[in-house]
């Protein structure tokens, strides 16, 4: 993989015996070539250097004259947490180990100094460290890739898109906004409100599917009282809530055929009537729909009204999948791991190269929401700072390894149905006995880490027969 970003190779020695440093000097200048090695007798000149310059990583005797290694840890992780500093001394105890991991060392080693091994940990070292600082730049390009705050990318088809919605946000005119499911519709759908001269007034967003048929009218219309059994007052609609804002209808494409009726004399006549009501409102909305389903389809197939369709699609915005914006990968998932990392306040973490190789490689079926979630698993179930390969999990991955096989060998095919249920059933098991083992059986963190609530984990539980007892220490 190309590395495009600066890095300064340089690490600095720490220890109050001269002759050691010297010699570890002459060493390294030979089995790591190019990289600078700087020197320090004490924890304050120490502390003077790094004040003064990038270093790349610290390697530190703990036992010195005047403030000890542990204390000058103290003071370099104080004003840089993410310093990378390996101790070394010659009285190694594993209590003294799990102390100074504790207090910020990235890692331990013990004299007298295996210098073959110490090499190898300093390659480490100096890639965690090229890893951090490509973070940080990249965290620093995720703050400016966009002119929206809601979008990240930096891709040709992110850029006509965040230029599409400016434009489209100015207008009034009915906008539909289509694209495959976990692209980001809801987000686009917020983004032209937020940016429109309704931003002050009301933005409703109406998941279609999640609506009995049998209420959708009413929810959207209102009702009066006595309009059906059980109407005991008057209810505005999700239309009259929207008033002098926007209302978002999400899966257009999923409402019923005698609905849409009702549906074009809101975008013709400007005009709603609730259920019971002798006489129509006027109302004062901007409507985005979204879909991803195939809405000509929809049409050909008798379910989805034309004249509807010409009225929705004045402005239609497309919604990017993630394979098209391959490129912007990298800052999608740095920027998804530091969301991650704040959901669960779970401390420093980076992706190693290997990492970013599957995931740039993946086809990526659920989009955008696909990618969040496989970087929300890598950082739950990732005990290190590091994220490599091991720890990303694709869903899919185990169906289509199945798929192959059976080509491959003629086996009978499990029906698609079946197949899927017996993956799903795998990956939730799987999924809830790590989560579990991972908060020592307490459930409520577990809802937290895992984005469920108490009880919708309580359900899966139940469902799956676990006993979370058996997690408790």
């Amino acid at each position: 993989m190309n590395k495009p970003f600066s890095f300064i190779g340089r690490i600095l020695l720490v220890d109050d015996e001269p002759d050691l440093l010297t010699g570890l000097k002459r060493s390294f200048a030979k089995r790591l070539p190019g990289v600078e090695i700087l020197t320090a007798e004490s924890g304050d000149r120490a502390l003077d250097i790094l004040q003064k310059q990038e270093v790349s990583l610290v390697l530190m005797d703990i036992m010195m004259a005047g403030m000890d290694g542990l204390e000058t840890l103290d003071r370099i992780c104080n004003d840089k947490p993410e310093q990378t500093v390996i101790l070394m001394t010659g009285y190694g105890t594993i209590e003294l180990a799990v102390d100074a991991i504790r207090r910020g060392a990235w890692d331990f080693v013990t004299k007298p100094l295996d210098l073959d091994n110490l090499t190898r940990i300093l390659r480490k070292g100096l890639e965690r460290s090229r890893l951090l600082l490509e973070n940080k730049e990249l965290r620093s390009r995720v703050g400016s890739a966009s002119v929206l705050p809601e979008f990240v990318g930096q891709s040709p088809a992110m850029q006509y898109l965040y230029e599409s919605i400016k434009i489209s946000a100015e207008s009034e005119y009915t906008i539909l906004v289509r694209g495959a499911s976990g692209t980001g519709k809801e987000r686009c759908a917020r983004a032209i409100h937020s940016l429109s001269p309704r931003s002050a007034k009301p933005f409703i967003m109406v998941n279609c599917p999640a609506i009995p048929e049998n209420l959708l009218e009413s929810e959207l219309f209102g009702y009066t009282k006595g309009a059906f059994t059980g109407a005991d007052k008057d209810h505005a609609g999700l239309f009259s809530q929207a008033d002098g804002g926007t209302i978002c209808l999400d899966e257009i494409g999923d409402i019923p055929v005698g609905l849409q009726t009702k549906l074009l004399r809101v975008l013709q006549e400007h005009e709603i009537k609730p259920l019971g009501a002798s006489a129509s409102n006027k109302i004062n909305v901007r409507i985005i729909a979204s879909i991803n389903a195939d809405l000509e389809q929809k049409i050909a197939e008798g379910v989805f009204r034309e004249d509807l369709y010409y009225r929705l699609e004045i402005l239609t915005l497309r919604m990017p999948s993630l394979v098209e914006i391959r490129e912007d990968i990298p800052l999608l998932a740095n920027f998804f791991l530091k969301k991650a990392l704040s959901e669960l306040n779970n401390g420093h973490k980076v992706f190693s190269e290997t990492a970013l190789e599957p995931l740039l490689q993946h086809n990526w079926p659920g989009n955008i929401r696909e990618l969040q979630n496989v970087i929300r698993r890598a950082v739950l179930f990732c005990p290190g700072p590091v994220i490599d390969e091991k720890h990303l999990q694709f869903r899919s991955s185990h169906s289509t390894a199945n798929i192959s096989v059976n080509q491959e060998y003629g086996e009978e095919i499990t029906p698609y149905k079946e197949a899927k249920e017996s993956c799903l059933d795998s990956f939730t098991r799987e999924y809830v006995h790590r989560l579990l083992k991972q908060c020592n059986g307490n459930i409520s963190q577990a809802a937290r880490l895992s984005d469920l609530t108490r009880a919708a984990l309580q359900k899966i539980i139940r469902r799956y027969g676990i006993n979370g007892d058996q997690f408790r220490q």
